[in-house]
């Protein structure tokens, strides 16, 4: 059967599509809806309600306006009477006193009161019960007039000046100046309680403030105590510079569009608001829409029955998928699709599965993190100048130890040495992953992998840092795995490396041919990793870090300097370091004598080492 005809079979095999399903679904949709939203049609009202609700608003800021003017008249008024009464009799005389002590009972309200008289320039009258009710201490009365000194200044000008004084007294209390026509200023604490009715919460919402937009009377009793400011919104300020004293707008603010009402008073340049949300005013329309809503969707439900089968073959097969799809998207390349009937999503999810599968099998063949990468489009084609962290190791007597396997196992040989290595490569790949390293490639029993290239930790030092940590990491790792086998175990020798470390300017990039491809690096720091790599076996180290490196990690990890190497192709010879451990951890080895005696490395005699230069191309600087 040719591939054409496999095509035609597969097509065949959708026996209920998709757009059939679709078309039930919205004429059934359709025709259950048209009613009710010919219904909703009916919400013209919304005109009419719109000019009740305004003529409201305005009605309640005129009243509100009305008493607060009213009231503020009856404390100016009245405190005038009082201070005439003073003068008339003099200050110290006991008609004086005796019309204060009047004037208090009757004014509940008032706390106190600074006016000039003929006997001192400023006569302050304090009503102490109103002091002792609210637990307010004398001397803030008198500290309040003084840090007000330069509003007493302003008042003496001639202007009728509103505070609130709530912020200095923890009390809702009101200051008003006022000046004189005999000179000077009468200044007045009061609290404006007889008002909170007035502006009480509700649908609309009253406030007063002052010229400099100080929130005096507001329904919420914490601004008011914080002394919170509205000059900067945006209604306030064009009601503050409109020349029209009483008005009613539509303004938004913040996003929210309000009725807003006003009044200019006539003392101390205050205005009395009256607002209240576009929105709120529609409440009855919007619960006439939504009981239409519900009629809707009791219908809808009955549809629903009919459909449900319907709709459970799509939705939760496509769900399915996309969780598959994201799952792909970010590595996870194995899932479980089960495809349910015979339509089409049941032919794309049985694709779906081979696909996953298919990509499960090619992500263990290579870099799954950089395919991810190169999927995603964060990898392009071509070559890029990177400051990374090249890093090599090899296990030590791979070649006598795949001996041994041949030796003790024959023909299973070959399983059980690829089992051995894999254990060993899954604790080395877990080390570089952790520090946000790339696994390059895997060379027999070597590994390459580099820092700074696909992933960078913000810097070549970090990079560096993390790849030496990394090599840490694996003796860690591998002393704890060989303190695990078995004594003898010729199916699970014990495990010993030498790394390689150099940091420079390396091209990454995608290299290969249109058919194959991977994500690899080249140049001379490379080859030097390589090299160093190869000299752990002569020095008796396990861990040999370039010059480069070294400068880069010099403070974070104790080293020793090995004797300096001459590198076929290198003019000066390569100083080397090896790595002893963190300097920050206290436990573990704190020098090399020491790694080789937890790691059972013999120390070399390094003026005898003979190392064939053509072969190794080396040779041990500063040995006669």
């Amino acid at each position: 059967m040719g591939k054409k005809q496999k095509k035609q079979d597969n097509v065949s095999a959708i026996r209920f599509s998709i757009g059939a399903k679709l078309v039930i679904i919205i004429t059934i949709l359709v025709l259950v809806s048209l009613g009710a939203i010919t219904f909703l049609v009916s919400y013209l009202v919304r005109e009419d309600l719109q000019v009740t609700a305004e003529e409201n608003n305005f009605e309640v800021n005129r009243r509100t306006s009305f008493e607060t003017e009213y009231s503020l008249s009856n404390v100016h008024s009245n405190c005038l009477v009082l201070m005439q009464i003073i003068n008339a009799a003099g200050a110290d005389s006991g008609l004086a006193g005796q019309a204060a002590d009047f004037f208090f009972e009757r004014n509940g309200q008032i706390a106190a009161l600074q006016f000039p008289s003929l006997d001192r320039p400023d006569n302050l009258l304090i009503n102490r019960r109103f002091l002792l009710n609210n637990e307010i201490d004398e001397y803030l009365i008198d500290y309040f007039f003084e840090i007000n000194n330069d509003t007493l200044q302003r008042a003496s000008g001639g202007e009728t000046i509103i505070l609130n004084a709530a912020p200095h007294f923890s009390v809702h209390l009101l200051a008003l100046f006022y000046p004189v026509q005999s000179g000077g200023v009468v200044s007045i604490l009061f609290s404006p309680d007889n008002l909170n009715d007035s502006f009480s919460s509700g649908i609309n919402q009253s406030y007063l403030i002052n010229g400099d937009g100080d929130i005096l009377i507001h329904p919420d009793y914490e601004l008011v105590m914080a002394g919170a400011n509205f000059a900067n919104r945006y209604f306030i300020r064009a009601i503050r510079e409109s020349p029209v004293r009483n008005k009613q707008d539509l303004y938004i603010d913040d996003g929210i569009q309000y009725f807003v009402a006003y009044s200019k008073l006539n003392t101390g340049a205050s205005i009395a608001i009256t607002s209240i949300e576009y929105d709120k005013v529609f409440e009855g329309i919007a619960a006439t829409t939504r009981r239409n809503m519900y009629l809707t969707a009791a219908v809808l439900s009955l549809s629903i029955l009919f459909i449900w089968f319907f709709s459970q073959t799509i939705s939760v097969a496509l769900k399915s998928l996309a969780r598959a799809a994201l799952n792909i998207e970010g590595g996870v390349f194995e899932v479980n699709l089960k495809p349910k009937g015979h339509d089409e999503i049941s032919f794309l999810t049985s694709s779906f599965q081979k696909m996953s599968s298919a990509l499960g099998v090619f992500g263990r063949f290579t870099n799954r993190e950089i395919a991810i990468k190169a999927m995603r489009g964060e990898i392009k084609p071509g070559g890029l100048p990177k400051h990374a962290t090249i890093f090599f190791s090899d296990i030590r007597g791979f070649t006598e130890k795949s001996e041994n396997f041949t030796k003790s196992f024959g023909k299973d040989a070959s399983d059980k040495i690829v089992h051995w290595l894999n254990e060993y490569f899954t604790q080395m790949v877990d080390c570089v992953e952790k520090t946000n390293g790339v696994v390059d490639k895997f060379i027999g029993d070597a590994v390459m992998a580099h820092w700074g290239t696909a992933y960078s930790a913000g810097s070549p030092a970090k990079d560096a840092f993390n790849c030496v940590k990394a090599a840490l990491m694996m003796r860690k790792a591998l002393y704890y795995l060989n303190q695990k086998r078995k004594p003898g175990d010729a199916g699970d020798p014990p495990i010993s490396i030498g790394a390689g470390i150099n940091t420079g300017i390396v091209t990454a990039g995608q290299l290969g041919s249109d058919l194959r491809m991977e994500y690899t690096v080249i140049g001379d720091p490379v080859n030097l990793a390589s090299r160093i790599e190869a000299l752990n076996k002569p020095l008796g180290t396990d861990i040999l870090i370039s010059e480069d490196t070294w400068n880069l990690i010099k403070d974070h990890f104790i080293t020793e300097e090995m004797p300096p190497v001459t590198v076929k192709g290198k003019e000066k010879p390569v100083r080397l370091f090896a790595v002893v451990n963190h300097v920050a951890v206290t436990l573990g080895p704190k020098t090399l004598a020491e790694v080789r005696e937890m790691l059972g490395i013999k120390a070399p005699d390094l003026s005898k080492v003979d190392i064939d230069a053509q072969e190794k191309k080396y040779k041990i600087s500063g040995i006669k």
